[in-house]
């Protein structure tokens, strides 16, 4: 059967006509609430795009593996399973990583080694040479080592640090003029903007401004700069916003490209080296196998984005040393994800994507305004120690942190969806879980606030949730009050009743009367009666926000829960009420 004609059997449809079939299954709705997404980054995303939304974009048609690398620098998907080693001893990091390797990992990460003297790093690199290795925490006196073994023992691998190249500028001169093409002595950590609450927009333009900085000031001590480019890797935290953060990485890697061509430097050494890590920020101790799942949706975005090494992080390092099993499970994420999935034989699959190159446009663009104004107030060194920096990451952790407690932004199984059968007390390693800023903590004080007075007590709180009344607006009510009360821990118990005797009658701490608002106040009024004729003093709460709530307070309700009360401050006050202290 010929094919040519194929697609003239589908007639073309205009925009207009899916706007207008759009706008009348909206039956009146408003289309922008509806519909457009409003990001952290200030880009309003459509709910389609078509070819017309990226024909004027200024992106680079160029094909991967090509200047200026929009769509990779390398001519597939491939990239590095990097594992990370957090033993000290170099001895026994030694042996953790040649058991990674044999398990799967392609370059390793020593995060915590102590490698005072030759020997010790002799120890550490025992059979590991053919390996990309990275050192995380080097210091001066590592990359001191490390360039006169690689002077020693010329190595085809990769081997590369986690210092900062601003720390000590004159130092770094003196590194890129005295290292070996395998060495790669400095990092420029893009991932501490993400974990400190940057938007992609803001990771991209203060990690450009810091590498700026760096290029201008290794120029000023006549360093060559494709040796100074080639000095630097980027690392970058993948958080849960997925096409941001594909877009996020295709965006930096044309930026650096062009910073490097602007300073003078070969399209060869424009090649930025991408590591990628899944977020820290995101993780929960509560329903933690969920981590699993968030880490492997933040490794695919990496892989899509063209990140040119990956760590997926075990799924409990957020409360407690992983052990083989979570470091085997998170190893063979990426494993699947290669062998399995065979993600890396695609390079650059976003490519053509309207939504993907639209959003990578605009992190472009917005990304090199920010890195401007930075420029413009005295470069990045200056910025920062100005605090210029500071106020732009506060203010966007702050809207981070609100949508978390509005459960806006959800973190499933913590602040939406919690498992209230579900203990973390006795299984947490308090100075991990405490360790670092992760967005779910604020909820998960609450809960473990609840099982220590649990533990102490005996007793957890239970809170009645009474369904009566309207049908419909009982069961979405106790949905909600169920969702919500499971944020602290608390025992819920959802019942139906057929009279207010009944409720009154029922073993509670806490009573949710959960009807609709017309039925409220008679209801409320009639259970609190019967609660006074049977001497208890249960507090009485409504599922809801009717128009009646101050006549119902007067009347002993004791309060309401709704779509639009703050839950932290409203649990912890509950807990306080019902005799739970820290």
């Amino acid at each position: 059967m010929a094919t040519d004609n194929l697609l003239q059997e589908f007639p073309p449809v205009s925009t207009e006509f899916w706007e207008e079939a759009i706008r009348r299954d909206l039956k009146g709705a408003d289309y922008a609430k509806k519909l457009i997404w409003q990001t952290d980054e200030g880009l309003a995303v459509k709910p389609y795009y078509r070819a017309e939304d990226i024909a004027g974009l200024d992106l680079p048609v160029a094909a991967s593996g090509d200047f200026p690398y929009l769509r990779g620098a390398r001519l597939t998907g491939d990239w590095r399973i990097r594992e990370e080693i957090d033993a000290v001893e170099p001895e026994q990091a030694n042996h953790m990583a040649q058991s990674a390797v044999i398990a799967g990992a392609e370059e390793i990460a020593f995060c915590n080694s102590a490698i005072k003297n030759a020997s010790d790093l002799g120890l550490l690199l025992v059979n590991l040479e053919e390996i990309p290795v990275h050192f995380e925490s080097a210091n001066e006196s590592l990359l001191r080592l490390l360039i006169e073994r690689l002077k020693e023992r010329p190595s085809s691998a990769q081997v590369s640090t986690g210092f900062d190249p601003l720390t000590n500028l004159d130092f770094a001169a003196k590194v890129i003029r005295a290292a070996t093409p395998a060495l790669a002595p400095f990092t420029v950590h893009g991932e501490c903007f993400e974990e400190q609450g940057a938007t992609a927009v803001e990771e991209v333009g203060f990690t450009l401004a810091a590498s700026i900085d760096f290029l201008a000031q290794m120029q000023a001590r006549k360093v060559e700069i494709d040796c100074t480019a080639a000095s630097l890797t980027f690392n970058f935290s993948m958080g849960a916003n997925f096409f941001f953060q594909i877009a996020k990485l295709r965006a930096i890697r044309l930026l650096w490209a062009r910073v490097v061509e602007s300073f003078g430097g070969s399209q060869e050494s424009a090649a930025v080296h991408i590591h990628a890590r899944t977020s820290r920020w995101n993780k929960t101790i509560y329903d933690p196998y969920v981590n699993v799942l968030r880490g492997t949706t933040e490794a695919i975005s990496a892989i899509l984005g063209g990140a040119d090494s990956l760590t997926v992080a075990p799924f409990d390092e957020c409360y407690e040393a992983p052990g083989e099993a979570s470091r085997r499970l998170a190893r063979n994420t990426q494993i699947l994800l290669k062998q399995e999935a065979l993600l890396s034989r695609v390079a650059d699959p976003g490519a053509g994507s309207y939504a993907i190159e639209v959003i990578t446009d605009f992190i472009v663009r917005e990304g090199w305004k920010q890195m401007q104004e930075i420029e413009a107030a005295g470069g990045y060194r200056k910025a920062r120690a100005d605090g210029i920096l500071t106020r732009a990451l506060v203010q966007s952790m702050t809207a981070r942190d609100k949508a978390v407690i509005a459960r806006r932004r959800v973190f499933t199984g913590t602040n939406q969806y919690a498992n209230r059968a579900e203990r973390a007390l006795d299984r947490i390693d308090v100075s991990r879980s405490s360790s670092g800023r992760r967005g779910a903590r604020v909820y998960e004080q609450v809960r473990l606030r609840t099982e220590r007075h649990t533990a102490a007590s005996g007793h957890t709180p239970r809170v009645l949730l009474a369904e009566t009344g309207d049908a419909k607006m009982r069961t979405a009510r106790s949905n909600f009050a169920a969702n919500f009360f499971a944020c602290a821990g608390f025992d819920i118990v959802t019942q139906r009743f057929e009279t207010a005797a009944e409720i009154a009658a029922a073993d509670a701490d806490l009573i949710v009367l959960c009807s609709s608002d017309p039925e409220y106040f008679a209801l409320a009024k009639e259970v609190l009666a019967k609660l006074k004729t049977l001497e208890r003093k249960t507090p009485v709460l409504i599922a809801g926000n009717p128009e009646e709530a101050e006549q119902m307070r007067a009347a002993g309700v004791a309060d309401f829960v709704h779509i639009r009360t703050n839950p932290i401050e409203f649990l912890t006050a509950w807990q306080q009420r019902l005799g739970i202290r820290e």
